[in-house]
């Protein structure tokens, strides 16, 4: 991956761009459905990053170029594309950058589990506009999103054991959670792709709207957030919300709440909140994400076999 003249990724795959308040990260090989690869996979990292590190940037909006979102690994391969490789990608050199991806319990890392894994860790909310097919990793890389939103016609394919794989993206962690584990199976363990009602029916999205209104729509909604709303508030209740879906009990959540609360309720976030609601005027919040991270612990924990 090259760098330009201002410090930044030269993106060849994705296209990222800023505006307000919202970094919206274009998956863009039109000519083969956006398939992924090592490349994008590379690419959408040093996105998630940068988003991260900018103030400016409130709410991030993921979406396709053309008239698909993602159709899957790229299969210019062959039979050897997932050979060795650890992963659902395909092309990228070393020399990219995203050829070293290290290893998990000793084996290289799978390549939509390397994207997902970072938008799960994704400090601003994330919403994804699915505007056209989401196949395989094209579906799984969507699940780590806070929020889907799909055109009409979108269609949706857990495919992998139609390919002889299993599911990856680490979606067999995210999928159960966010559809329930009978709806998961049954779309895993057949296969097929379905289209975006079924997608809606099975809360895969939240709701359903003409491709001509997917974008107004996704951006409607990040507009909403990024105009009234603490970007501290919504960074630390993100990270709650995700890290207790795996904890055994309502104590840990209130464990987490009350010191949240408690750290918040003396900042300046806090007092702006009540002063412009008495005042009748829209927020201005002050603080800063990066001065409020150590709050709630970062999610997900970085495990102790990543290499």
């Amino acid at each position: 991956m090259t760098v330009t003249d201002t410090g930044q990724p030269a993106f060849r795959e994705i296209r990222y761009e800023v505006a307000d308040g919202t970094a919206t990260m274009t998956l863009h090989r039109p000519d083969r459905l956006n398939a992924f690869t090592r490349t994008m996979a590379g690419e959408l990292v040093a996105a998630f990053d940068l988003a991260d590190a900018d103030d400016a940037v409130r709410v991030v909006l993921l979406t396709g170029a053309g008239r698909g979102f993602c159709a899957g690994a790229d299969l210019a391969g062959g039979r050897a594309t997932f050979a060795g490789r650890g992963g659902t990608e395909a092309g990228g050199t070393e020399a990219d950058g995203v050829g070293a991806d290290g290893t998990i319990a000793g084996v290289p890392r799978d390549g939509g589990g390397i994207v997902s894994l970072r938008i799960a860790a994704s400090r601003k909310p994330v919403i994804a506009a699915v505007n056209g097919p989401a196949v395989g990793v094209g579906a799984t890389m969507t699940l780590p999103a806070d929020i889907r939103i799909a055109a009409d016609t979108a269609k949706f394919g857990f495919v992998f054991a139609r390919r002889g794989l299993v599911p990856e993206a680490a979606s067999s962690w995210f999928l159960p959670r966010v559809v329930g584990i009978s709806q998961a199976m049954e779309w895993v363990a057949t296969g097929r792709v379905f289209d975006a009602a079924e997608a809606l029916a099975g809360r895969l999205v939240s709701r359903v709207v003409p491709a001509a209104e997917l974008m107004p729509a996704a951006r409607a909604l990040a507009d909403e957030i990024a105009a009234n709303t603490s970007a501290v508030s919504v960074t630390l209740a993100r990270r709650m919300l995700w890290s207790m879906l795996g904890e055994p009990t309502p104590w840990d959540a209130h464990r987490l709440d009350s010191r949240a609360i408690s750290v918040l309720g003396r900042g300046p976030d806090v007092a702006e909140g009540v002063e412009s609601f008495l005042e009748k005027r829209p927020p201005r919040f002050p603080a800063r994400v990066t001065d409020y991270l150590d709050v709630v612990p970062e999610w997900p924990a970085r495990p102790a076999d990543l290499r």
